[in-house]
């Protein structure tokens, strides 16, 4: 005969078994792209150390955010666990939830070789986070792309896997990157994760590096930053600020932008882009004036740098960029996760001519 305590002591066993120990890897020892400098003054920074003397705070500041940075690795383990401290106490803002502005975003490539969405890890407090990214996978080596936080700064990021599994580098790409500079919405603000900006959008469409310098509210096309962009080796600049300056900053700073960057890069390719239509303008007169003198602005400096012979420029018109119905922005102004979809439709249509013509 069987004794009750004998089966609640067979069942026990699987019920509790012991889960194995989590083995803790800095992310900064794996592949980090998005990421402009090593020269930073903190490991996640966006710009370089010396940029604290040379642009305004604010952009500085911002500066500091995980925008568009990412760890690339690869691993065999079944789950794959994450651990980071916050710079900022708040982990949300009124048109950026959590998750976004303080969240990590899990991405691995399929059997067909394209980035899918996997996981997510959602702040818990500044101090110290910890979540579990995606678990019960089959065992079996898979690429991985992780996504920093958007509008929060990272002071330290691990990323962990079981006892006896494996985690290791991915091999480093030398394709050179898309360089985005602008405001709030390069920056990502309205995203619902950190992977969800058209910019880093559009490098899992085209596959290959990109950097984002969106600095919220900040995006100015000021002269300082762009010294600071010529340090930076790229495909193609993309200039989108417009959203930040009124038509007369657009007169003054387009022109010298744009030959600060072709002085030192003469062959490379930039791309123009028009604000963004605010989705109430139709009815509200003062935003539909933003919208057209500001595009007036940029318009008119762009036909004077052709007339200029100045090569390999290019332009994107802003009506579109959110769709024309109204459903691309939760302000009428920051993109929600299909606004950003339809802005990387835009891009993507010019950037691949662009692309393909600068071979």
């Amino acid at each position: 005969m069987i004794r009750r305590r004998e089966i609640f002591g067979a069942l026990a066993a699987p019920l509790f078994a012991q889960q194995p120990a989590v083995v803790w890897k800095n992310a900064r020892e794996l592949t980090i792209e998005g990421q402009g400098w090593t020269d930073t003054k903190a490991p996640w920074d966006r710009l370089p150390a010396k940029a604290e003397a040379l642009v305004r705070k604010e952009v500085w500041d911002l500066s500091r955010h995980g925008s568009g940075i990412q760890v690339r690795f690869r691993t065999n383990a079944t789950a794959i666990h994450a651990r980071w401290t916050l710079g900022g106490k708040t982990v949300a803002m009124p048109n950026t939830a959590g998750m976004a502005h303080s969240g990590l975003d899990l991405y691995v490539r399929d059997n067909a070789g394209k980035l899918r969405w996997l996981g997510f890890g959602a702040p818990q407090k500044a101090e110290l986070s910890e979540a579990v990214l995606i678990k019960d996978i089959p065992a079996g080596w898979r690429d991985y792309v992780l996504y920093l936080p958007l509008f929060n700064s990272v002071q330290s990021l691990e990323i962990g896997v079981a006892q006896g599994s494996e985690i290791a580098a991915a091999a480093k790409r030398t394709e050179l990157p898309i360089v985005f500079y602008g405001t709030s919405i390069t920056h990502a603000a309205g995203a619902s994760r950190a992977g969800m900006s058209h910019v880093s959008i559009l490098g899992r469409r085209f596959d290959r590096p990109v950097i984002n310098l969106g600095f919220s509210g900040n995006g100015r096309m000021e002269i300082e930053v762009a010294r600071l962009l010529t340090e930076l080796p790229a495909a193609v600049y993309v200039i989108d600020c417009l959203p930040n300056i009124v038509a007369a900053q657009v007169t003054e700073r387009t022109e010298p932008l744009v030959k600060e960057l072709k002085r030192a890069h003469p062959e490379t390719p930039i791309l123009l882009v028009e604000d963004r239509t605010y989705q109430d303008a139709f009815l509200v007169e003062a935003k539909r004036k933003r919208n057209v003198d500001s595009r007036i602005a940029f318009k008119a400096a762009y036909e004077r740098l052709r007339k200029e012979k100045v090569k390999g420029l290019y332009y994107l018109e802003g009506d579109g960029l959110l769709g024309v119905d109204g459903e691309g922005t939760i302000d009428s102004s920051h993109p929600t996760d299909l606004g950003y979809v339809r802005q990387a439709d835009a891009f993507e249509k010019v950037l691949r001519k662009i692309l393909k013509s600068s071979r």
